[in-house]
């Protein structure tokens, strides 16, 4: 019996080692940047996530329009084995929602100063929404394409000011030479599938955001039932770049928590 007994606990054992060895797997986490922005505004974000272990990517986005853009996230993120956590950047918010609707390994969302729009809203309907927001008279004059429609991007003596504030002069005029144009469609593209319905989600802004009013962010985060909302002081609405420490710590957490 005795012997039994100890046959039975070392299957048990067996069988259930694999299943406390999933649940200590680290999550991939998938970093979508947003509109006037590129991979790069991660960097720091990435270095300390790396450091802690995690597998990282910082996902191409189009710029084009919301489910195209989704999709494009969407596809990478079937790709991948394991848990994954999605977060989002500004226009990059209103995609990882969009992308992550019926995907079963998304764990988890973040908006890092970011719209999470229900279905029907635009992301210029959502910065209507209050007041706040001064970006409008900062945008160049939008770029003709050819296969019709107009790119859109923010004048660069103008970047710093609107864009990154809590940044140095250097790092934000860097920015601003490399910044990705979003597409004029894509910010009036209704969202269909919010995400953030089902999927628990975390938000962090900062309390100078000059692009999305932080009243707006404050009531996204409260609409979606947010785990946890970080409010950073003074910061502007790169905030993943100048706060790089409070943003990837609140990934983490998203990505620890059960």
């Amino acid at each position: 019996m005795t012997r039994l007994i100890a046959g039975g606990l070392a299957l048990a054992a067996g069988l259930l080692a694999p299943a406390a060895e999933a649940q200590t797997v680290k999550p991939t986490v998938v970093l979508v940047h947003g509109a006037f922005a590129d991979s790069s505004s991660w960097n720091g974000v990435i270095t300390i996530l790396e450091r802690d272990g995690y597998k990282v990517i910082a996902a191409p986005n189009p710029l084009r329009g919301v489910r195209t853009d989704a999709n494009v996230v969407a596809d990478l993120v079937k790709s991948l084995d394991g848990p994954v956590v999605l977060v989002g950047h500004s226009y990059g918010g209103s995609v990882i929602s969009e992308a992550a609707f019926r995907q079963p390994n998304v764990k988890a969302l973040v908006f890092v100063a970011a719209f999470a729009p229900d279905d029907g809203e635009t992301a210029l309907g959502l910065t209507g929404k209050f007041p706040g927001s001064t970006l409008g008279p900062t945008l160049a004059p939008p770029v003709n394409l050819t296969p019709g429609g107009k790119d859109l991007y923010i004048l660069q003596g103008r970047f710093h000011d609107q864009f990154a504030a809590d940044l140095s002069e250097a790092a934000a005029n860097l920015m601003a030479a490399g910044q990705r144009p979003v597409a004029e469609t894509a910010l009036s593209e209704a969202s269909t599938a919010p995400a953030w319905r089902a999927t628990p989600s975390w938000f962090i802004y900062g309390d100078k955001d000059k692009n999305i009013p932080p009243a707006a962010m404050a009531f996204m985060a409260e609409r979606a039932r947010s785990k946890q909302t970080v409010v950073v002081q003074g910061a502007s609405h790169v905030v993943m770049v100048s706060h790089a420490p409070e943003v990837a710590g609140l990934i983490e957490r998203a990505a620890t928590a059960r």
